[in-house]
């Protein structure tokens, strides 16, 4: 069995500190960086480009929406919200390139945007990990337990 993981016969259904962190983490990051990013997605274009409140409102339901379905994903699949967290992260990689950001751009995107969601999606990750890890210790002992030969003493009578 891995290092990283010990069971206990008492605790082997229990979620493992790693995994507890490692959620509260990444669920904290999605729902941290989708509300600032659903704040900046409104305030921008209703400050400065004198765009209406329903206009602004619009704009701003790409991040909430992008935010929700990574939180209610990752919340049972969490290696799938890894992957579109990852995929997230490539596509503001291509839209940097794209569109050419200068290196202002560039620094305030990897700290606001690139960072947090591969640092998100790595921690999804390690949760699922150590996830599997603890469910095959738990069905190996089972294994064990019922294919073990029963050593009880019996006595002819």
């Amino acid at each position: 069995m891995d290092d990283a993981v010990h069971i206990g016969d008492s605790a082997s259904n229990q979620e493992t500190g790693i995994e507890q962190a490692s959620r509260i983490l990444a669920r904290g990051l999605v729902i941290s960086g989708g509300a600032f990013w659903i704040i900046a997605a409104f305030a921008g274009p209703y400050m400065y480009q004198d765009t209406n409140l329903a206009s602004s409102l619009g704009v701003a339901m790409w991040p909430l929406l992008a935010a929700a379905v990574i939180l209610i994903v990752g919340w049972t699949y969490e290696r799938l919200a890894a992957e579109l967290l990852f995929g997230g992260a490539m596509a503001v990689l291509v839209w940097g390139v794209l569109y050419t950001w200068e290196t202002g751009v560039w620094i305030l995107m990897s700290g606001l945007l690139l960072i947090p969601m591969i640092l998100s999606g790595i921690l999804f990750l390690v949760a699922a990990h150590v996830t599997a890890k603890r469910e095959e210790a738990m069905w190996l002992l089972e294994e064990e337990r019922r294919t073990a030969p029963n050593h009880s003493l019996e006595f002819p009578q």
